[in-house]
């Protein structure tokens, strides 16, 4: 059943503080996947995974951080091929033709990966949670949906999820008959939202030039937090 509103949705998410509600996300069961297969137009057309930040590529900070959180990981890319795989993690491209949007990655990861679940992540966002996997997986379990979904206390963030990878054949019939839009998608099944509104820095994108500034200011305020707490 979907639930009428994202605040029905996360006020349907039982107490986290209750330890009976905490299942530990089991990382040999999920396979993470990078979204890096888009032209990267607000960008002037470069590879954004690929821009480095404090000398390393964008997609190098996330491998960093969604790596320990599950059994295997995936770059989803379509360009720059031997720039990816130079990482040291499988490289898929778009099963369904290149620069289909972000299910076609999803949906061709789902079909490399051999786990029951899947987590993906795009490519531009370095500040990913380190918990993000742990934090999905319990609100899916919990509730017995098919995606568990970031939120970050105004809105849902879409690439960051949790799906099972038994809608594999679900979301290719979808593409196939010409589907794109991923909340289109998404509705058609049961749809949980995990709050953190406690970090909503953690979702910033890096979609435009002058986003370099505004990540340098939200790195900031994490490390302030940080340091405020210990």
């Amino acid at each position: 059943m979907i639930l009428p509103s994202d605040t029905d949705r996360i006020a349907s998410i039982p107490d986290p503080d209750d330890p009976r509600n905490l299942p530990a996300a089991p990382e040999e069961k999920i396979t993470g996947v990078i979204l890096a297969g888009g032209k990267g137009r607000r960008m002037g057309g470069e590879d954004k995974g690929l821009l480095r930040i404090n000398g390393r590529p964008l997609i190098q900070h996330i491998i960093d951080a969604v790596l320990p959180q599950v059994g295997s990981l995936l770059i989803n890319a379509n360009r720059n091929l031997e720039s990816y795989r130079a990482l040291g993690h499988p490289v898929i491209r778009d099963i369904l033709g290149d620069y289909l949007g972000p299910l076609a990655g999803v949906v061709s990861a789902m079909q490399a990966s051999d786990t029951p679940y899947l987590l993906t992540v795009p490519c531009d966002s370095p500040l990913v949670p380190v918990d993000l996997c742990a934090r999905l997986y319990r609100e899916l379990k919990a509730t017995g949906a098919d995606i568990s979904i970031a939120h970050d206390g105004n809105r849902m963030q879409q690439v960051f999820a949790l799906l099972r990878c038994e809608l594999l054949s679900d979301l290719l019939s979808y593409l196939k008959s010409g589907g794109r839009k991923i909340d289109t998608w998404y509705g058609e099944h049961r749809l949980v939202l995990s709050d953190f509104s406690d970090r909503p820095d953690a979702f910033l994108n890096i979609n435009k030039p002058e986003d370099f500034g505004a990540l340098t200011a939200a790195e900031r305020g994490a490390y302030s937090r940080r340091a405020g707490s210990s």
